[in-house]
C-alpha cells in the first residue's frame, strides 16, 4: 500500500509540474472539481445527468484549459520539451485526448443509425427522452475511455501503474479543488503563469 501510495504522489506531482502550469487552466480546472463533484453526488440518482455535467461543462472546461492555455513550448521549470512531457505523458495526452474527444463528439450519432442501441434503449419520442439516452451514450464512453486506458497501461508499463491512474483520475476532483482554489485569485492579480515555486524548490531539494 505504502508502495501504491507513493506512486500515486509521484503521478499527481508530474502531472501538476508538467501540465498545469497556467494560472488560467488551473482555475478550469477547480470549475471542473466543483462540477465533477456535482456530477459525482448525482452518479447513482440521476446518471443521465451526471453525465451531461461532466461532459459539457467539467470536461470542456478542463480541457480547454489544456489545448488553449497550458505552455507548449519549452519548459524551464521542468527542463523538457512538450514533446518529452507529450511522450512520458502517463494518461491521455493531447493526440489521445483528440481521439477520446472524437469519440465523445460522434457517440450520439449511433442513435440515428440504431435509435435503439442494440436493443438497450426504446425509441426516444421526445427531446427529454434523446437527452437522456445521449448522457447515457456519454457516460458509457467516459467509463470506457478510463478503463480502455487502464488496461493499456497494464501492458505498455504495469498493473499498478495502471491501478495508480486510474485511482488518481478518479480522485482528481477532490485534489483539484485543494490544489488550484487559490488560482482564481492570482489570475485577477494578472498572474497568468505559475512561477512554480515549489517545484523549483522540490529540484533542488
Amino acid at each position: 500500500m505504502k508502495e501504491f501510495l507513493h506512486a500515486l504522489r509521484v503521478q499527481r506531482w508530474d502531472d501538476h509540474r508538467y501540465y498545469h502550469q497556467s494560472r488560467i487552466n488551473q482555475s478550469l480546472h477547480f470549475v471542473s472539481a466543483v462540477s465533477f463533484l456535482t456530477a459525482y453526488a448525482l452518479m447513482f440518482s440521476n446518471p443521465s445527468v451526471a453525465a451531461l455535467i461532466g461532459w459539457l461543462v467539467s470536461m470542456v472546461t478542463r480541457q480547454s484549459g489544456h489545448f488553449f492555455f497550458e505552455p507548449l513550448g519549452y519548459d524551464h521549470v521542468n527542463q523538457a520539451t512538450n514533446e518529452y512531457k507529450e511522450e512520458v505523458k502517463v494518461g491521455y495526452n493531447l493526440k489521445r485526448k483528440v481521439i477520446l474527444i472524437a469519440i465523445w463528439a460522434l457517440a450520439p450519432m449511433s442513435l440515428y443509425f440504431d435509435p435503439t442501441m442494440l436493443g438497450l434503449f426504446e425509441p426516444a419520442t421526445d427531446r427529454s427522452a434523446l437527452i437522456d439516452q445521449v448522457g447515457l451514450i456519454w457516460l458509457a464512453v467516459g467509463v470506457g475511455g478510463l478503463l480502455f486506458r487502464t488496461v493499456q497501461l497494464f501492458f505498455i508499463r504495469d498493473v499498478q501503474t495502471g491501478l495508480v491512474w486510474m485511482t488518481k483520475i478518479l480522485t482528481d476532483p477532490f485534489h483539484d479543488l485543494m490544489l488550484y482554489y487559490k488560482a482564481p485569485f492570482y489570475l485577477l492579480r494578472g498572474q497568468l503563469i505559475d512561477p512554480m515555486d515549489h517545484a523549483m524548490q522540490h529540484k533542488g531539494a
